[in-house]
């Protein structure tokens, strides 16, 4: 089971339910609005690495549309985002961590800017091109359910209902268009009317699933049948990660090559209902100790590169924050903040990236962002 560091009060427990979709009592127990100050990056006191990191994201890596993907610029016409296009998933972070850190004002200001540039009649847009002025009319499930969680925690954490319409609209939006079968889908494309053929595990935000306002036996099955398809992926004890992606066609898993980021947060969804493996938290412990932790593995588990990222070390932080390990998070964080960048002269002070060719992505600063407030 989880290791929850904070009690929940029955009061908490009937707000939730009022506000929240009529989400069960474990997803409340998890949203429950966490103090700050007994946080363990509050107990580290990296509260100066906090804000220096805040001040890049919000000073040098942030435009009228949102947080830059990079903050090299390019011509964005790449098929993936790129330069000083924004995306849906930076802004879900950025309002999680208002929600986090108990932010009211900011994180509204946030939100009308998250429905301002990304808001379809279907989802939200992945992704918004500034330079060419294009909101790409496909959504990604991973990021408008972190958009739906964030809604759910700043209710909580501010103590109001004012969301709760917006949060049963944009929920059963993304039922109606995100799930079919009670099966979630990475996407629906809202120019061709359609979804994809598989769901790509990470994608699996079990705690998130809870809030959706769904027929009571349709969220069952729906949980049900994710929960397994995201348990069933599990590689071995000997490399404790998890397959990619999982085709609903052919009943089966595929993976060409297993990304550190997508397993971990798998590994995080899993934690966040209870479900994660021991044997992927020691793993996970024993190569953040040993500083082996790195971006890519085979299926077998064989170190592909020997890049150690930002959001790797931020993820594996906050899992440690989620399971009550303080080990974990501490030893995840001291990592991390070894690629901080401390030099007061750079542009890129406070920020994670590489000074050298003065380029920083967005995943990384909000990763860590959100850890150091975990």
């Amino acid at each position: 089971m989880i290791k929850r560091r904070y009690l929940l009060c029955s009061s908490v427990i009937l707000f939730l339910l009022l506000t929240a979709c009529q989400a069960d009592s474990s997803t409340v127990k998890r949203l429950d609005a966490k103090n700050v100050k007994n946080s363990y990056g509050e107990q580290m006191q990296v509260t100066q690495n906090r804000d220096i990191l805040y001040q890049f994201i919000t000073k040098k890596l942030t435009g009228s549309y949102g947080i830059y993907t990079n903050l090299l610029e390019t011509n964005q016409t790449s098929e993936a985002a790129t330069g000083h296009e924004v995306l849906s998933e930076s802004g879900g972070l950025l309002m999680r961590y208002y929600a986090l850190t108990g932010q009211k004002e900011r994180f509204d200001e946030q939100w009308q800017l998250v429905k301002q540039t990304f808001d379809l009649s279907t989802g939200f847009s992945y992704r918004y091109s500034p330079k060419l002025q294009k909101k790409f009319t496909l959504n990604a499930s991973v990021d408008d359910l972190r958009i739906i969680r964030a809604l759910a925690e700043a209710s909580l954490m501010f103590h109001t209902d004012a969301y709760k319409a917006e949060l049963e609209a944009y929920g059963k939006r993304f039922y109606q268009n995100n799930i079919a079968n009670d099966q979630l889908y990475d996407f629906y494309d809202e120019t061709y009317k359609m979804r994809n053929t598989f769901i790509t595990l990470c994608y699996i935000d079990t705690l998130s699933l809870k809030l959706l306002e769904v027929p009571k036996a349709n969220k069952s099955n729906l949980e049900s049948n994710m929960l397994k398809i995201a348990k069933d992926g599990y590689l071995s004890d000997e490399f404790p990660f998890y397959q990619t992606r999982y085709d609903y066609r052919t009943h089966a898993y595929q993976s060409e090559n297993i990304n550190t980021v997508e397993s971990l947060l798998t590994i995080l969804n899993l934690a966040e209902v209870g479900q994660q493996k021991d044997a992927s938290i020691q793993f996970v412990k024993e190569q953040v100790k040993a500083g082996t932790l790195v971006g890519q593995y085979s299926v077998a588990g064989k170190p592909l590169n020997d890049v150690r990222s930002t959001a790797i070390y931020a993820m594996a932080a906050i899992l440690g924050s989620v399971i009550g390990d303080k080990e974990l998070y501490e030893t995840s964080i001291q990592r991390m903040n070894e690629f901080q960048i401390q030099d007061q002269q750079s542009p890129l002070y406070g920020g994670f990236g590489d000074t050298q060719v003065q380029q920083a992505y967005s995943f990384d600063n909000l990763m860590a962002l959100l850890a150091l407030a975990n």
